[in-house]
């Protein structure tokens, strides 16, 4: 039985994170204190005691949950069972934790990459009003022709495509609202705007996904030791300056999650190892990929029953 492992994105975070982890693994410990000292702020103490508003901004968060993720990693393989993959993808965010896990990207790279990634975003936001929201309840090609007739109202985009019926819009305030009433029009559910800084995985991040390119052309990036599963493509992917190209197109671009995990199922997985804050891909996991198998690795509890 073939094994993935999975990392999540923005919106995992949560205070308290990592936290026991900390406490009961030396190697974990170590992860957030170097990771202290790359940034040069208290990243682990906004992690283990918030405030939640601090932790919750886009370029404090996405570092924090990639080095809990990491610092996990670290404390199996300090336990003396590390995760061993067929395979690897990450949510957004979680590629780049993806490639840390597969060797492509070296641990110190990463947290200045995501860090920068994080800022670059926010920057993007301040320029335009834009937002992101979920619409439920409508299938696919009838969420297009609700995104299809807000256009008019202002840049709008399929953002995220996560799963079965769990699809994300994003663009313009005016073309997000527009789209959510179209939706509704169709039959849709709900509409529920997201607590975002702006609108991600969309045209509107053209500034980000510039700053991305230059920093990703200055980051030594090696032949990972597993595949890594692109977001934008939904294809796995082992070549170094494919890899690079990819990172930086993808803030900007839809992220293709369902279908990544479409094609992890139909390579042979069937185990799904979730690393880091949530459980949100272990879910979709289970929703996608028939028969599946998934585990959890999130706090100490979960990294001692490890087997």
């Amino acid at each position: 039985m073939k094994t993935a492992a999975l990392f999540p994105g923005q919106g995992a975070q949560v205070v308290g994170m990592g936290k026991d982890l900390c406490e009961k693994s030396a190697a974990a410990r170590a992860t957030f204190e170097e990771a202290d000292r790359i940034l040069g702020i208290g990243l682990g103490k906004v992690c283990f005691e918030g405030p939640e508003e601090t932790l919750n901004r886009t370029d404090t968060c996405q570092p924090a949950i990639l080095v809990h993720s990491v610092a996990a990693l670290r404390a199996m393989e300090e336990k003396g069972v590390p995760l061993k993959a067929d395979l690897a993808a990450g949510l957004s965010l979680g590629e780049y934790t993806a490639h840390v896990f597969a060797g492509s990207i070296s641990f110190a790279d990463a947290v200045r990459l995501v860090r920068r990634r994080g800022e670059a975003m926010q920057a993007a936001c301040d320029r335009q009003p834009s937002t992101m929201a979920t619409v439920l309840g409508l299938d696919l090609e009838k969420r297009r022709q609700a995104v299809a007739e807000a256009a008019s109202k202002g840049v709008i985009v399929i953002a995220n495509i996560l799963g079965p019926g769990q699809y994300a819009i994003s663009g313009s305030t005016a073309a997000v609202e527009a789209a959510c009433e179209e939706a509704k029009k169709r039959g849709a559910k709900r509409a529920i705007p997201l607590k975002v800084a702006g609108a991600f995985h969309s045209p509107l991040m053209a500034p980000a996904v510039e700053t991305l390119r230059a920093a990703l052309a200055n980051t030594e990036i090696k032949t990972p030791a597993i595949p890594v599963v692109s977001n934008v493509t939904a294809q796995a992917t082992t070549e170094p300056a494919r890899i690079r190209e990819l990172l930086g197109r993808q803030v900007g671009e839809s992220v293709l999650w369902e279908d990544s995990m479409k094609l992890m199922g139909q390579s042979g997985v069937k185990r799904f190892v979730e690393v880091g804050p949530g459980r949100v891909l272990s879910g979709l996991a289970r929703k996608i990929v028939a028969e599946s198998e998934t585990v959890n690795i999130e706090g100490w509890a979960q990294v001692e029953s490890w087997k």
